[in-house]
């Protein structure tokens, strides 16, 4: 069971209680001392495990790509969080979004309607929630694209989806191993097997 020294936090400290019916979006703003890359799903809050070198390293490679490739119409963040609705304000791994978007008044978060992309790289203690809660809740949002990237071998695996308007769920695109190289949302070309590299 993860501790507060867990999260960086002193032994004495006294995690935040819920207002009745739960935690909103605007209140990631407000509590204090709160860890890092802390999450609000269907009003709780939920605290990320530190993250293994493969989780740091891959959210890395697609950033670096990601912001080398994009077009100037699009900004590209890590571990930004996405006010879906008032229950929910997730952190993905990676966001891509339309340059100029609202980030709110505290510049903290973005809004589904300028998200153009959601990447999550799973983690031991996010399967459910990368696999399932998070890509569910993206497409309601309207999120048009979202890739789950999981671990295989030591080697990133990408598996890519697209939001069908009509049923607002995401249907696959394809699993890429090794290359990942699409035509949405924009032109992307990535190495996979570079997660490890130093250069």
């Amino acid at each position: 069971m993860s501790t507060a020294r867990d999260y960086g936090l002193d032994e004495d400290y006294e995690w935040p209680r819920p207002q009745e019916g739960g935690w909103i979006a605007d209140d990631l703003d407000e509590l204090p001392h709160l860890p890092r890359r802390t999450e609000l799903i269907d009003g709780s809050l939920v605290f990320a495990s530190p993250q293994t070198r493969f989780h740091a390293r891959t959210v890395g490679l697609l950033e670096r790509a990601l912001v080398e490739q994009a077009p100037d119409t699009r900004e590209v963040y890590r571990n930004f969080t996405v006010t879906l609705n008032e229950r929910n304000r997730p952190e993905p791994d990676v966001v891509v979004a339309r340059a100029g978007a609202d980030t709110g008044p505290k510049l903290t978060r973005l809004l589904p309607g300028d998200v153009v992309l959601a990447a999550e790289v799973v983690s031991e203690d996010s399967v459910d929630r990368d696999r399932e809660t998070k890509p569910r809740k993206y497409a309601a949002a309207g999120i048009r694209h979202f890739w789950r990237v999981e671990e295989n071998d030591g080697l990133p695996v990408v598996y890519v989806y697209e939001l069908d308007p009509a049923t607002k769920a995401y249907g696959p695109v394809g699993v890429f191993h090794n290359r990942l190289k699409l035509t949405v949302p924009f032109p992307i070309d990535i190495d996979l097997t570079a997660v490890d590299r130093r250069r």
